[in-house]
């Protein structure tokens, strides 16, 4: 079982990849898809692409920041598949709405996994119902201060499908 969180190990930037819950999301396709695998690298040839959202805390660092932290269950994620069943899924940071500082991220293990795994079924062709997230209550999107936004990958006020 995969933690609840999971902390970037360097200091803040605009996008992370996480390689080591590729273990995680290849028990979560074992049923359905063999010898998935993890691409490091963004960059290449990828035969799909699908952006959605995962969910996180930020903390921000600016010690001279009134603003701590905060949660969001709209960070961004953009997940590409490569042929063999490869992939890789760059997740977005936030900016402080304080001070305009990048966020420390640390992501929702579980939410990442779960989406990660289920848009690699979808690409594999297992038959799935589709799911759908309604919008929840909570602070407005901000796409100023969304790093998927200013990427062009943000849904951002849109209702997110798996």
């Amino acid at each position: 079982m995969p933690n609840k969180s999971r902390k970037p190990k360097n200091e803040a930037k605009t996008s992370y990849m996480f390689p080591a819950l590729h273990d995680d999301v290849s028990k979560a396709v074992s049923g359905d898809i063999s010898n998935s695998w993890f691409k490091k690298k963004s960059g290449g040839t990828y035969n799909n692409e699908y952006s959605t959202h995962v969910m996180g805390k930020f903390k921000c660092d600016n010690g001279g920041c009134s603003n701590h932290g905060w949660g969001s269950k709209k960070v961004t994620i953009l997940i590409r598949g490569f042929s063999g069943n490869g992939y890789n899924a760059i997740v977005y940071n936030q900016r402080c709405r304080s001070c305009n500082k990048l966020g420390t991220l640390t992501l929702d293990e579980t939410s990442y996994i779960e989406r990660v795994a289920y848009r690699l079924k979808k690409w594999a062709g297992v038959e799935m119902e589709e799911q759908r997230y309604d919008r929840r209550e909570g602070s407005p999107h901000k796409a100023e201060l969304c790093e998927g936004c200013k990427s062009g990958h943000c849904q951002g006020q849109k209702r997110t499908f798996y």
